[in-house]
């Protein structure tokens, strides 16, 4: 027995045992668990406890500025002083308000535009936010126990439901107790809710007075949020010259367009930015914005900016320099505004005459030295007659030219081997079986194809494009035409720049309208070989005759000819950032001799004889050719849409010169010249001034 009670052993040091490696496992997964925590978490669980919070606020800076290709300012930034604020802490509306209260004791909001904006909604809940108790008797407690029974599974529409009731017994007695003190800073509190958390929001920039920034600079502490800074607004040096094609800004009011806000974000803008709107501004938009500053604010748990640190200092915008000699534009913006009001009153049947075009161009570098348009129209406000700037309506419009596009055709039928430099085809009225007569101005016989450009023939024209389409054209009888003619004819019309877009650096550019193919109609295939079936715009008219003069290379047109850093010396340009170069967008495939033939009937032209030949004797040597079309009005007076349009008569000119070696090429479109069976001819008094006046600055600036 004994000996049994000597060899049991008592279980309670084994368990302990256990329990002790047990805790000792837990202990030391315990202590590992908080040193991966220490080490992997431990910065931001300590950023945590300290409710440490990063803000990284992008600031704006100046805009890029845009010169003429001479030096010239075009447009320039203006500064001005503005007050801003920034929901730091993410405020109430009611500490919101009280801000707003104190700076509108000090300053002035403008009434015309900012009070203006302020709707009886505003009113409404202005007056609630600063009436609580009043406006909580307007819903008994039964009524919003009502309500709150009829929405309690959705306290979001109950909330929408009461504000809207509340509003509704807010009466016009109600309203009137707002003062004027009410008002301004109702105008303000407007424009503190319409920003951003941590993004500055312009509150005030338009006569903001050196006084207004010193008080409120000495009294920011009882301001919250509120700063003082200065903006900047577009000034234009030449004032409407070149507007419609410079474009505009935003401002910080607007900001980005609420249609492009998504892309605007994506690339880092604030929704109060600036931004182009158009047209140059817009164009340019990624160089004119400069890089913001970006600042990163640390704010403590009681939402107190502790320190901040700049992460990059940005850098203003880029400046522009355009391939426009303003000196050059403004004087072809006169010679085009005296031409078109002695035209428009001078000559009977006018009444629908209000615009003309120009564009000069290097025809071996794209580059555009002038871009104008004018348009004649009424003040709103006086009813008076004035000349507005339509230089976009270079690539914005376009028109039936006429027989400047015969330059085109005989090249096409060259192309196409139903004639060859030299051909001959008689000029003599024409006729299909139930069509009207086609002709020339004159008949002129049997003439070659150099005589149908100096002369401008017409049957030439529709009869080289009738060979191209395989038909076999005979007086009075019917005519049929392979339809493939009119691709084919377009297709290589195009290649000189006509009937697509020419690639300039603006948007919104058109292509022009295309006349239908139809096959029962086989005398519209004349009309496209003379220039009045399908539409083409002036800044097209100038690339064709640029491929003209230059051999054959369609070259893309341009305004921008340099990008270059902001100058911190007034009066100077900075460093080039960027030199565009010519662009070549296709090369005509020409045998030899034939644009050696076209070159020469266009010189034809502008001699004695030819339908140019005001031009005759000029001592710059010009090549080019005349246009007229008949064509139908369809502008700003045309009043009855269903009617047929009245018909017009549209004349264009495109020109290069020196004839030899071509340093300029131009186009001159003016559209619904006359009614009658005749007119005049703006479209070469125009071109003759021009094209003088180009080589006359050009001689003064040799002189110099």
């Amino acid at each position: 027995m004994g000996e049994k009670k000597k060899k049991k052993r008592n279980p309670i040091p084994l368990r302990v045992n256990i329990i002790f490696f047990t805790v000792f496992l837990l202990f030391s997964a315990l202590i590992l668990r908080l040193g991966f925590v220490q080490i992997v978490y431990g910065d931001e669980y300590k950023k945590e406890v300290e409710k440490k919070e990063d803000v990284i606020i992008n600031t704006s800076v100046p805009r890029g500025e845009i010169y003429d290709r001479t030096g010239k300012s075009i447009v320039s930034n203006v500064g001005k002083n503005a007050i801003t604020y920034t929901n730091w802490k993410k405020d109430k509306p009611e500490k919101m308000r009280e801000t707003a209260e104190e700076l509108a004791k000090i300053i002035k909001m403008d009434s015309e535009k900012d009070l203006k904006k302020i709707t009886e909604r505003d009113k409404k809940d202005y007056w609630i936010l600063i009436n609580p108790d009043e406006a909580k008797k307007k819903i008994p407690e039964e009524e919003n126990d009502q309500l709150k029974l009829k929405y309690k599974d959705d306290n979001k529409e109950y909330q929408k439901a009461y504000d809207e009731l509340l509003r509704d017994r807010v009466t016009e007695k109600d309203l009137n107790t707002l003062t004027d003190l009410d008002l301004e800073t109702l105008a303000i509190y407007r424009e503190f809710q319409s920003g951003y958390y941590y993004t500055p929001h312009i509150v005030k920039n338009e006569g903001v007075t050196d006084k207004e920034i010193a008080i409120i600079s000495e009294n920011l502490e009882k301001l919250p949020g509120v700063d003082t800074v200065r903006d900047w607004d577009r000034e234009y040096e030449f004032g409407g010259t070149l507007k419609t094609v410079l474009g505009n800004v935003s401002t910080s009011q607007r900001g980005v367009p609420a249609e492009e806000k998504d892309s605007y974000l994506a690339k880092g803008y604030s929704m109060n930015d600036r931004v182009g709107l158009s047209y140059l501004e817009k164009q340019y938009e990624d160089v004119l914005k400069g890089q913001k500053k970006k600042v990163k604010y640390i704010k403590d748990k009681k939402d107190e900016i502790v320190n901040s640190e700049v992460l990059s200092n940005g850098a203003a915008g880029n400046d522009l320099v355009l391939t426009i000699d303003m000196k050059l534009q403004l004087e072809v913006e006169k010679i085009i505004e005296e031409e078109l009001k002695k035209t428009k009153y001078g000559y009977a049947g006018t009444q629908y005459l209000d615009r003309a075009f120009v564009v000069l161009m290097d025809p071996h570098t794209g580059e555009v030295l002038t871009m104008a348009g004018k348009q004649l129209g009424k003040d709103d406000k006086t009813g008076k007659q004035v000349v507005q700037d339509f230089a976009l309506g270079n690539i914005t419009t376009s028109y039936n030219v006429g027989s400047v596009v015969k330059g085109a055709m005989v090249l096409t039928g060259y192309k196409e081997g139903v004639i060859s430099p030299g051909s001959h085809i008689q000029d003599a009225t024409m006729q299909i079986k139930g069509s009207n007569p086609f002709k020339s101005w004159k008949p002129m016989g049997l003439i070659s194809d150099l005589t149908a450009l100096k002369q401008s023939s017409n049957v030439y024209m529709a009869k080289t494009a009738i060979m191209i389409g395989k038909g076999h054209y005979a007086y009075m009888q019917p005519l049929n035409i392979d339809l493939e003619a009119y691709p084919k004819i377009r297709n290589s019309f195009s290649e000189f720049g006509l009937g697509v877009r020419t690639g300039i650096d603006l948007p919104n550019e058109m292509a022009g309208f295309r006349g239908a193919v139809d096959p029962n109609k086989p005398a519209n295939l004349m009309f496209l070989s003379i220039g009045q079936y399908d539409t083409y715009t002036n800044m097209q008219l100038a690339q064709y005759i640029s491929t003209i003069a230059n051999g054959g290379y369609r070259i893309q047109p341009r305004l921008v000819k340099e990008i270059r850093e902001t100058s911190n010396e007034e009066g100077q340009l900075g460093p080039i950032v960027q030199e565009i170069q010519p662009k070549v967008l296709n090369k005509l495939e020409l045998k030899s001799g034939w644009m050696e033939q076209i070159h020469r009937g266009f010189r034809m032209v502008m001699q004695p004889g030819g339908t140019g030949k005001v031009f005759a004797g000029a001592s710059y040597s010009p090549a080019g050719k005349t246009g007229t079309a008949e064509a139908f009005y369809d502008g700003p007076l045309r009043k009855n849409k269903d009617a047929e349009p009245p018909q017009v008569m549209n004349v264009s000119l495109i020109t290069y010169a020196p004839s030899e070696n071509p340093e300029v090429a131009m186009a001159v479109m003016v559209p619904w010249v006359y009614t009658t069976n005749d007119g005049p001819s703006p479209n070469l008094t125009i071109g003759k001034r021009v094209m003088d006046k180009y080589f006359e600055l050009k001689n003064d600036k040799e002189k110099e």
